[in-house]
């Protein structure tokens, strides 16, 4: 494995783009960086420090001067801004209501995107988010595009905060916020959510995390 190599792995939300990021990652010895983590610590603070939504140039200015760091954590990577953990909360529904906007504000993914290619720029990397193959890393080596249907999603979703002690809506509900978060994503104006034209898609509606592993780790000996 090339030291250098770069995996961009891609899709909407809950189609299991961080958990099989993290274990090709390490299965590499790669770095991995969770993109949507970032955007959602944006969320987070913005929330935190009760930052008009629409005040974008403000919401801007947190973004370029709060720093978004990862430790390693077990199960789950842990996140902070700045000194403060927010593994928990960046994960609870006033974030995910509000991450969407927030990640739409362009100079907010301009300087998310900075961060990015700086954590790139420090050696092999497997990254994954929803414009990782398009806008962060168009030359990434191998770019996998991973889809779901909306129910698989959700149900994954409702499993997930149930295994963290997170509260939980119905999971009639959770499919209609992924729904709706696709819709947001996929049409907003700046690097919407989009399959980049060199990208292999992957459909884990019906696969196992170890199967959709093994089928990218095949992908990427395939690119050597």
């Amino acid at each position: 494995m090339k030291k250098d190599i770069q995996v961009a792995i891609d899709g909407p939300a809950s189609s299991g783009k961080s958990t099989v990021a993290k274990i090709i990652a390490k299965k590499l010895g790669l770095i991995y960086c969770d993109t949507g983590a970032m955007y959602r610590s944006v969320t987070w603070a913005v929330l935190n420090r009760q930052i008009d939504l629409a005040d974008t140039a403000a919401v801007a200015r947190l973004a370029r001067t709060i720093k978004i760091s990862f430790q390693p954590g077990d199960p789950d990577q842990r996140v902070f801004v700045d000194a403060v953990e927010v593994t928990k909360p960046i994960r609870e529904g006033a974030v995910s209501s509000h991450v969407s906007a927030v990640a739409a504000i362009p100079t907010v993914r301009e300087a998310m995107t900075m961060q990015q290619r700086q954590i790139a720029d420090q050696g092999g990397i497997v990254m994954d988010g929803r414009d990782i193959g398009t806008t962060v890393l168009p030359n990434a080596d191998v770019k996998i595009f991973l889809v779901a249907s909306a129910h698989e999603r959700a149900l994954r979703r409702y499993k997930e905060n149930q295994i963290k002690g997170l509260d939980s809506k119905p999971l009639a509900e959770i499919e209609a916020a992924i729904k709706l978060r696709d819709q947001k994503d996929s049409t907003r104006k700046v690097s919407p959510l989009k399959k980049a034209a060199d990208a292999v898609e992957l459909d884990t509606t019906s696969l196992s995390i170890d199967q959709v592993v093994d089928r990218i780790l095949n992908i990427i000996e395939k690119s050597r």
